[in-house]
């Protein structure tokens, strides 16, 4: 009787990116028009995600401001050892490594999207 490989499942990138922000976005207590700020998208597009009736598309920038803000949750999950409370606290309060901007402000713009991200991962490295 011959062999077979098992079965692999195809994995479906854009719905797996997708569940991973409206997660992030519940996680951090992000409101829909804040995320759709944050992924440079409509209101109404953010909708149609949450629906499932719309996919972030690899090709465009979204994709890639998507994936920063699920690294910004796993760095900041980390780092506050899985508190929700805390890591809300943390993105909503004035922080003194930006200026006494809150994170939360920040991550709307790519600049200060790609500084939270990047200030949360030397953070989490340090041993």
């Amino acid at each position: 009787m011959p062999r077979t490989a098992p079965m692999q499942q195809k994995m479906d990138k854009p719905l797996v990116l997708a569940k991973a922000v409206i997660n992030t976005a519940t996680y951090l207590d992000l409101p829909k028009g804040k995320l759709a700020r944050v992924l440079g998208l409509s209101a109404a597009t953010i909708t149609r995600l949450y629906a499932n009736s719309y996919q972030l598309s690899p090709d465009k920038k979204e994709w890639e401001f998507a994936v920063l803000l699920v690294r910004l949750f796993r760095s900041l999950d980390s780092i506050v050892g899985g508190s929700m409370d805390d890591a809300r606290k943390w993105l909503a309060g004035e922080n003194a490594a930006f200026a006494g901007k809150k994170p939360a402000d920040l991550i709307e713009s790519t600049e200060g999207m790609v500084r939270v991200v990047t200030y949360l991962d030397a953070c989490r490295a340090v041993v």
